[in-house]
This record gives structure tokens, C-alpha cells and sequence, in this order.
């Protein structure tokens, strides 16, 4: 079967990539060609369902250049994916809102459903819990909805903590420095993000007038916080008493994240650890929303997303395994 597409030579240029990287890939996962001709590209393959999933991704991917988005290995990943499960309508619809353009007047939009339903939480209610693998943006999109809201004037502060469990909270004194510099290792991720969206001067500049805090967990007890957005990362290594004195602190006008990956858990007993208790707890209030990615939210190198998928496979096997011995010896005692 054979099935043509008009593209212009900047739309070939962006979608196929440098030594057509992006068709490659596009004709490995369907066993397809693709050829360029002029302005026509036509794919021919022997299976109808597998011409009509290649055309379909290859315009999607033009939709998406032309919308502004850079085509790299990673879109075509998870464009390919959108189309092969059914969810291409729901994926472009997902990147093309618009979170808040950074210093540099760059966009920053969602890339996934689930990364989309994040943000719808963060935007409704007051405590949003975010639970996921590594790069899936669970940091990246809180710091940007909260820059998004410092801008409209809905928040006055934003206000950043996360366990410094490596030195133990309680410890921090032996750091050399003030408040900032000694929990500065341990909040690098979310300034990162904040530099990238805000620009480095202007996080110092808030920083100086107390419209951006960091916090450590530690030192967060007693406090009430006010009109502010409080992003508390790396949760899954803090106790249940330690996020439950965290939440008692929300102020009037004020929201709340808590994200974290479960799978990474630092404290010396992984039982200790409060998140999915948490989240267990609080399921079902109204104004509390749980929200959980997975590896197809992976935004990273798609590396990351192979690896994130080896790890669950390999968790899954452990599972089973311990599942079965259990089995065999209540039957042995049987």
C-alpha cells in the first residue's frame, strides 16, 4: 500500500531531522518507507494499518512544528506512542496550552495527558499530591505554575522546601553558611527550574525581598503560611508526622504540592516513608487532589523512559517472586 502527503521543505526539514533521524524511527516501529519527493512524501508498507499510523504521526508532527514545537527524537517517541494507544487528539490538546512563557519568551505547555491533568490540579485545588517516576516533570511544572501565579497576582510568595535527609534535617547546623546556602544543595532542582523560567537575577532579586523562600522541612514547624504557593519536593523521603506538620501549615490564600517518586526512597527503612500514606489518607477530601504519572509522562531523554520501564519490570518480577514464596510456604506449614 501506498500513501501520499504533501509537506513544504521546511516541514520535511523539521520532521524527518538531520539525516532523516525522525523517519527512521518512524519506519522501524511501523516497517514502513518513507520517501521524500519534491513537496509529496509518500510511505508505502504492506500492512494498511501501519501506512495510515505512519502518516498519521508524520502529520501530527507537522501540526506540531508549525504550532512552534521543535521536533527532536523524544517528540517523535511520544507522538508515535499518542498514536499507536489512540490519544493523539487528547496529546496535542494536552501541549497546546500554555503554562507561563519564561524569561527568554519561551512557551512551557505540558507534553502529556497526565503532565495536562497535573497542571488542571495545581490550577483547582488547594493541595495537589504528585506522584511519579524521574522526568516526568513533577518539580519543573509545580515551579512553573507557581511562577504563573506569582505573575497573576493570585499568590504573593512562593516558598520551596524538600528533606535534606542525606545530612539529616536535624543536623543542618554543621553546614558552613546561613539558612539558604546550607539546604542550597538539596533545593538545587527547584532552582534550576526557577533560573530557567525566571532568569537568575530576578530569583536572586526575589530572593533578597522574601518573595521566594527556601525552607527546610525541618524548620518549617509552627509557622503559618499565607498567600503562597508551597512546593515541598523529594516527599517520599519524609515521615507521615513530618508532610502531615507540612499540611497543617497552609495559610489563607495559600496552595500546596507535595511531589515524589516512591520507587526512589533515601531513608534507611522505606516504610518510613509518609507519601503513599498520605495520599491514602487524603484521597477523597474535597479540595485535595492525588494525581499520579507514569513512564509514558516521562518528558526526559527517552532513555530515561527505558529505564524507568526496566526498573518497574524488574520491581514487578521482585513482587511476584516474593508473592509465590509466600505461597509455597503456607503451603509447606499446610
Amino acid at each position: 500500500m501506498v500513501q501520499e502527503l504533501e509537506f513544504t521543505l521546511d516541514q520535511q526539514m523539521a520532521v524527518f531531522g538531520i539525516q532523516d533521524k525522525n523517519t527512521k524511527i518512524i519506519e522501524t516501529a511501523f516497517d514502513v518507507s518513507v520517501t521524500a519527493r519534491n513537496e509529496r512524501i509518500e510511505i508505502k508498507g504492506d500492512l494498511p494499518m501501519s501506512v495510515q499510523n505512519a502518516a498519521d504521526v508524520l502529520n501530527n508532527l507537522r501540526v506540531l512544528y508549525d504550532s512552534g514545537e521543535t521536533i527532536n527524537r523524544d517528540v517523535v517517541y511520544r507522538v508515535l506512542e499518542s498514536v499507536q494507544v489512540g490519544e493523539m487528539n487528547e496529546t496535542l490538546s494536552a501541549m497546546s496550552d500554555i503554562i507561563v512563557i519564561t524569561h527568554s519568551n519561551r512557551p512551557i505547555k505540558c507534553k502529556t495527558i497526565g503532565q495536562k491533568n497535573y497542571i488542571k490540579a495545581l490550577q483547582k485545588n488547594t493541595v495537589s499530591l504528585c506522584i511519579g517516576p524521574a522526568g516526568t516533570g513533577k518539580t519543573y511544572l509545580a515551579v512553573a505554575q507557581a511562577v504563573a501565579d506569582l505573575k497573576d497576582g493570585k499568590i504573593e510568595r512562593i516558598i520551596m522546601s524538600r528533606p535534606a535527609i542525606e545530612a539529616g534535617e536535624e543536623r543542618l547546623g554543621f553546614l558552613p553558611g546561613d539558612l539558604a546556602q546550607k539546604v542550597d544543595p538539596y533545593l538545587r532542582p527547584l532552582y534550576d527550574a526557577l533560573n530557567e523560567i525566571l532568569g537568575a537575577e530576578v530569583v536572586q532579586k526575589y530572593q533578597e525581598r522574601g518573595v521566594i523562600e527556601i525552607a527546610p522541612l525541618a524548620y518549617m514547624r509552627g509557622r503559618t503560611l499565607n498567600r503562597a504557593m508551597i512546593i515541598i519536593d523529594e516527599s517520599q523521603n519524609a515521615s507521615l508526622s513530618t508532610l502531615k506538620m507540612a499540611l497543617t501549615r497552609l495559610g489563607e490564600g495559600s496552595k500546596m504540592v507535595l511531589t515524589g517518586d516512591v520507587t526512589q526512597i533515601d531513608l534507611p527503612r522505606k516504610d518510613d516513608s509518609g507519601l503513599e500514606k498520605c495520599a491514602s489518607i487524603l484521597s477523597g477530601i474535597e479540595g485535595i487532589a492525588i494525581v499520579r504519572l507514569n513512564n509514558r509522562d516521562v518528558v526526559r531523554n527517552q532513555l530515561v523512559k527505558d529505564i524507568v520501564k526496566a526498573f518497574e519490570k524488574a520491581e514487578a518480577e521482585k513482587e511476584k517472586k516474593l508473592a509465590q514464596a509466600k505461597q509455597n510456604s503456607a503451603k509447606r506449614k499446610a
